[in-house]
C-alpha cells in the first residue's frame, strides 16, 4: 500500500450555510485531509479536470466527492453520471449528501453508482456527527485500488 500525501476531500455544495457547516464539521473530526469547496456541479468538473481557474492544482484525485444533488447550472446527478463514464473518477468514491428525500433522486443516484447517499439531518449537531463520520471514513479508513 502506498502511502503518499493526504488526498482531498471535494466537497460540491451550493449552499454558503451548509457548505460553512460541512467544513467545520470535518475540521472538528480532527481530520488531517484538506477540504476543496465547490459551489456547482461545472466548477466540480473544473476541479477534477483541473481546468479553469483550478489549472494549476496539483492533479491528485480525491479522498471522496460529498455531493449536493440541486444546485445551478450541473446537477449532482449530472457529476455523478459524468464521473462514473470516465474511468479515471469510475471508483472514486461519491457520497450524495442532500436534503432531498425524492424516491427518484434516490434511485437514481444508486442507479448511476453513488456510494452512499445520505439526507441532511435538520438538526445541527446530527449535521455534524453524520460529517464526521462520513469523513472519517471515506477520508481515512476507506482503502481504495490502487490507480495506474
Amino acid at each position: 500500500m502506498k502511502h503518499g500525501p493526504l488526498r482531498t476531500i471535494l466537497l460540491v455544495e451550493d449552499s454558503p450555510v451548509d457548505a460553512e457547516m460541512t467544513v467545520d464539521a470535518l475540521r472538528q473530526a480532527n481530520l488531517a485531509n484538506p477540504v476543496a469547496h465547490v459551489e456547482d456541479g461545472e466548477e466540480c468538473m473544473d476541479w477534477l479536470y483541473a481546468r479553469g481557474a483550478f489549472a494549476g492544482r496539483p492533479v491528485a484525485d480525491p479522498a471522496v466527492v460529498l455531493l449536493d444533488i440541486k444546485m445551478p447550472r450541473m446537477t449532482g446527478l449530472d457529476v455523478l453520471r459524468q464521473m462514473r463514464a470516465d474511468e479515471r473518477f469510475r471508483r472514486t468514491p461519491v457520497v450524495i449528501l442532500s436534503s432531498s428525500r425524492e424516491e427518484s433522486d434516490l434511485a437514481r443516484s444508486w442507479d448511476l453508482g453513488v456510494n452512499a447517499y445520505v439526507i441532511k439531518p435538520v438538526d445541527v449537531a446530527q449535521f455534524f456527527r453524520a460529517v464526521q463520520t462520513l469523513g472519517q471514513f471515506w477520508g481515512v479508513l476507506n482503502q481504495a485500488p490502487e490507480t495506474e
